[in-house]
């Protein structure tokens, strides 16, 4: 098992779980500082959403079939919605609506108006593989098929294995070769809360994501950051906290909050 993978998986739903209870809510109406349950979804606390069922179900078609096979993930995201699969515990929950539609119709969404963070929020485990830009297009495009869906995942994928080489968060935003809807990455660190929206939409989510880990110097201080900033908080965190795992490490992760995990055997069976 790839110790690294290991920690961003983990690191991701630890912080997917501290957000669930949260979502939706306006920023500075709350404060999480702990691992709490029921809030938005009546879920008891450790548990993790929509956003880790699709990374573990990611990882176990990587797993299984030893290449990035789209039509294999896409079936297995369709055992999540439909039959509970990857869950933490047989329940599906907190379904985003391009990706309920794109899983029934069998295709990605990609009309402008389809450009939620559903891919963004699964896309991590390719970084610990051979796939290339193509790969990545394909596996966001099984929901999120609009190119700035695309583009997005292609963002992260690059920063996560660039962190995996040992280059620095600041250092890797400034060289990176965007498009204009993703200019204000370079100048994140500069920008205050204000500026950082934490919705739903793909490129609000990646900003405010990367404007939390510049804020931060520790995995708990960035996803708490990355979930009271409100809104989407559970997708928000997760797409930190699967940074701040690369970052900070496993151990860097509080174990309290590991303990209140739920079915993290599921999450180590998933691994590859």
């Amino acid at each position: 098992m790839n110790q690294y993978l290991k920690a961003a998986v983990y690191g991701l739903a630890v912080a997917d779980a501290l957000g669930v209870p949260y979502e939706f809510r306006e920023r500075g109406s709350f404060t999480a500082d702990a691992m709490v349950g029921y809030g938005s979804h009546q879920q008891p606390a450790g548990t993790w959403s929509d956003d880790t069922s699709l990374v573990l179900a990611t990882c176990a078609s990587i797993r299984d079939r030893g290449v990035i096979d789209p039509a294999d993930m896409q079936r297995r995201f369709r055992s999540w919605l439909f039959e509970g699969a990857y869950t933490a515990d047989g329940q599906t929950f907190d379904v985003g609506h391009a990706t309920r539609q794109a899983l029934m119709l069998g295709y990605g969404l990609s009309d402008v108006f389809s450009n939620g963070n559903g891919s963004l929020m699964r896309i991590l485990p390719l970084a610990f593989t051979a796939a290339d830009r193509a790969d990545i297009q394909a596996v966001s495009s099984i929901t999120h098929a609009h190119a700035l869906s695309i583009e997005a995942c292609q963002i992260y994928i690059d920063i996560a294995r660039q962190l995996l080489a040992g280059r620095h968060l600041p250092q890797i935003l400034t060289g990176l070769q965007v498009s204009s809807a993703f200019s204000r990455l370079k100048e994140l660190a500069r920008l205050p809360q204000t500026a950082i929206r934490s919705s739903g939409y793909v490129v609000d989510t990646l900003e405010a994501a990367l404007w939390c880990l510049l804020q931060t110097t520790a995995y708990s201080e960035a996803v708490l950051k990355a979930v009271n900033l409100g809104d989407d908080t559970d997708t928000v965190a997760s797409v930190t906290g699967g940074l701040a795992g690369l970052i900070y490490g496993l151990e860097a992760i509080p174990q309290v909050w590991l303990q209140q995990l739920r079915n993290r055997e599921l999450l180590d069976s998933c691994l590859f």
